[in-house]
């Protein structure tokens, strides 16, 4: 534009500049208002969901263990040949407390209480599966108090994390003694009778022995850190005026 207003304009233009006056863009907001805290939130919440994960599969496979070690339906065995044992219709089921038989129309389970005389794969077996089934709880126990929803008193962080991780460590060995079971158990009966195919004990042991295995190492491996643990994530504080506090990104 030129004419007699444009050549006013232009001075006036030119003295802001040297006076160092900068440009203001529409919508700006000062930048001292501006906080960003997603990256942090964004990896407390990541760990949060990695704690519960370890922990609901933790549990799970706990329970799966304690099914498998009160239930004897290990493997399916067979006296005589796979082809005879078909037509005769007469299977055997061997567990860590009983031999039974199955039949048309018969089921008989015979009590293994004779210690003296059990072999010794299944009093190993015996052992390991009743220590899974007990180290289990202290571990649940420590894992629940550890949960991000639960505070007790005004512990800090590090103290939580402490019990994370030797609950985690707890659940990582009992995983260890179910899988040495549930792998030693079918090779020793196999040589003392032909196994034709394994239970749902013996499954399911596998099962809650993986799941154990993957939720313990969650636990250690991913829960975060012990400056961070339990203080930057959703806590209840019964002191004050809100019962619940998440601390949230200020944009």
């Amino acid at each position: 534009m030129d004419g007699p207003g444009a050549r006013i304009l232009r001075p006036r233009l030119l003295s802001l500049r040297g006076a160092g006056a900068k440009p203001v863009q529409c919508g700006a907001r000062p930048a001292s208002r501006l906080h960003l805290h997603l990256p942090e939130e964004g990896a407390d919440m990541v760990a949060t969901c990695l704690h519960l994960s370890g922990f609901a599969c933790s549990f799970v496979g706990w329970i799966g263990l304690i099914v498998a070690t009160a239930t004897n339906d290990w493997v399916v065995t067979c006296g005589y040949t796979i082809t005879t044992c078909r037509k005769m219709d007469e299977l055997g089921s061997k567990g860590l407390w009983a031999d039974c038989v199955m039949a048309t129309g018969l089921y008989h389970c015979k009590p293994l209480v004779d210690i003296l005389i059990l072999p010794g794969y299944v009093q190993a077996c015996r052992a390991l599966m009743i220590a899974a089934s007990v180290l289990g709880i202290p571990a649940i126990f420590l894992l629940v108090t550890v949960l991000p929803c639960i505070r007790m008193g005004h512990e800090p962080g590090a103290a939580k994390y402490r019990r994370s991780q030797l609950g985690g460590i707890l659940i990582i060995l009992l995983a260890m003694c179910g899988i040495v079971a549930t792998i030693w158990f079918p090779v020793c009966a196999h040589r003392e009778t032909t196994i034709m195919s394994f239970g749902y004990s013996l499954y399911t042991g596998w099962i809650g022995s993986a799941l154990c295995l993957f939720g313990g190492c969650v636990i250690v491996c991913c829960s975060g850190d012990a400056q961070s643990f339990g203080e930057n994530r959703f806590y209840y504080a019964s002191g004050s005026s809100s019962p619940t506090h998440a601390k949230s990104a200020h944009v």
